[in-house]
């Protein structure tokens, strides 16, 4: 390649450019923006909601879940390790006696899956499920 003016202006604007790019956050910090942000900043308490998740999957692109929360109106699940932390919200009305969920979930890489619940009286309470991914979900 000769090295022309035009090229060295091409060159360069396009450093320039990629240098002003932000820096891509950490993962885990966003995973708890997002639920300082769901809490509001209360205080989390653990018990009271179980999360069961395979200690390994084969493949990250189905990743089966269950998650018992007695007593909640709504839990939200995390993946700290994806790309978007956010997984899953579900909400449980008064006639859904089990207060539970079974579902499947994509996770790019070996992390921990983090269940959040809203309580019937307002607090919030925690659980987590380390899985580690041999295959990712996302991509990878």
């Amino acid at each position: 390649m000769e090295l022309t003016r035009r090229n060295l202006l091409v060159i360069g604007s396009g450093a320039i450019a990629f240098g002003s790019l932000p820096a891509m956050p950490a993962l885990a910090s966003t995973t708890d923006e997002a639920i300082a942000k769901l809490t509001g900043g209360a205080d989390i308490g653990e018990g009271g909601l179980n999360i069961v998740a395979p200690e390994i999957a084969e493949n990250g692109n189905t990743v089966p879940i269950s998650i018992t929360a007695p007593g909640a109106v709504l839990v939200t699940v995390f993946a700290d390790g994806n790309p978007v932390p956010n997984v899953a919200t579900f909400k449980f009305g008064e006639l859904n006696p089990s207060r539970s969920v079974s579902t499947r979930i994509r996770l790019a890489k070996t992390q921990n899956v983090v269940a959040i619940a809203q309580m019937n009286d307002g607090s919030f309470q925690r659980a987590n499920a380390a899985v580690k991914v041999t295959i990712g979900g996302c991509g990878g």
